[in-house]
């Protein structure tokens, strides 16, 4: 079998690895919610898919980071705020379906790149 892949695509990848990624992350955070001492977590995956993209280098497909928000918290020391975790989750979910969109076109690309040869 032959691997077909560019930059483009392994970009694509990486970015819906990342933004699955936030989207667990985010649920996570709704879930805990009412969970004393629970930190919101948080991800970042676009910085250093930015900075290979830069540097000419190709992608690493691993999500990105993980940290905890060290946001101001409630007196039971929990920082998730639900409407700012329902934004981010729509969010995601909008970007997620626009990169699984532009890989789709990729694919649809190739495939004809492929039938007329």
């Amino acid at each position: 079998m032959i691997g077909i892949s560019d930059t483009t695509m392994t970009a694509l990848h990486a970015a819906l690895t990342g933004l699955s990624q936030r989207q667990r992350v985010s649920n996570d955070n709704i879930a805990n919610v009412n969970t004393p001492g629970f930190l919101a977590g948080r991800t970042d995956f676009e910085s250093s898919l930015r900075s290979e993209l830069a540097d000419g280098s190709t992608p690493a497909i691993g999500g990105g980071s993980v940290h905890r928000s060290l946001a101001a918290t409630r007196t039971d020391g929990n920082n998730v705020d639900l409407d700012s975790e329902t934004v981010i989750a729509t969010e995601t979910g909008l970007r997620y379906q626009l990169a699984l969109q532009a890989l789709n076109g990729k694919y649809d690309l190739l495939s004809a790149a492929m039938r007329t040869q």
